[in-house]
């Protein structure tokens, strides 16, 4: 009963601090959008007023949908590519020795230095856009899937293998089970990187989305329309965080508490 008490009254504390943090975090930014000039910051009261008319209007819904469709498609490419391909750089030696330095260059290398070149080769249009999503959110799983896989110990395999078991049956048992909490950690990586791909693949091809909305009101010199985008995309970027860690924990319960 003690520690129960305990652990409410910490959850209870944790709460606290961070609403009283959110509260002060609105307090500054309705100060400092009223003590400076609106073309360079907008008060949090102009900002949700702009984003209620936005919704009112329904603006915000078709930019969001627009946004959430190429985000959700590049997210799900990486992890169905990256996720499996991992599993097989772990199993196949000699394919990881190969491709090991391509992967880490690639993961290194920062995606929007690949735009142009998408650009020039793809065009405008859907599919170039998903590519960077695709790009900024694959590597993550992939590369936490390897290093997973390779932390499995050999007595493990040893024992599925004097079982007689199968290569399928290998992969099922022991390698998927063993990696999954790693490809979460990924995963999880993976959907904040996935929304700057979403930004900037909005920005540097054909503009759409919430990255539309944001360089319209740069463009207006409506810095609460353009707040209002932004706040849109941190708050779906803290949803979506906090669903990857909660699904993180649901794979995860063997690993202890949350990092």
């Amino acid at each position: 009963m003690r520690n129960t008490g305990r652990g409410t009254q910490g959850r209870w504390l944790h709460a606290g601090t961070v609403a009283g943090s959110l509260v002060l975090g609105a307090i500054v930014w309705e100060v400092t959008g009223r003590l400076t000039s609106g073309a360079f910051w907008a008060p949090l009261s102009a900002t949700l007023a702009s984003l209620r008319d936005l919704a009112a209007s329904g603006a915000l819904a078709r930019y969001a949908g627009s946004s959430l469709e190429l985000y959700a498609t590049g997210l799900a490419l990486g992890i169905v590519v990256g996720a499996p391909f991992g599993l097989l750089l772990a199993r196949l030696a000699w394919l990881r020795v190969a491709l090991e330095d391509y992967i880490m260059m690639l993961y290194a290398t920062p995606m929007v230095a690949l735009i142009p070149f998408i650009l020039s080769m793809l065009g405008f249009g859907f599919t170039p856009k998903v590519l960077i999503v695709f790009l900024f959110t694959v590597f993550p799983v992939l590369y936490n899937t390897v290093e997973g896989a390779r932390s499995i110990k050999p007595e493990l395999v040893e024992v599925a293998q004097s079982f007689r078991s199968r290569e399928w049956q290998l992969w099922r048992d022991v390698m998927i089970p063993f990696t999954l909490p790693f490809t979460m950690t990924g995963v999880r990586q993976a959907i904040a990187r996935g929304l700057v791909g979403m930004v900037a693949a909005e920005f540097f091809l054909s503009p759409s989305g919430l990255g539309q909305m944001i360089m319209l009101g740069s463009q207006n010199f409506d810095t609460a329309g353009m707040l209002a985008a932004i706040l849109v995309i941190v708050v779906l970027g803290v949803l979506l965080m906090e669903l990857g860690r909660y699904i993180e924990r649901r794979f995860a319960v063997w690993r202890g508490p949350d990092e």
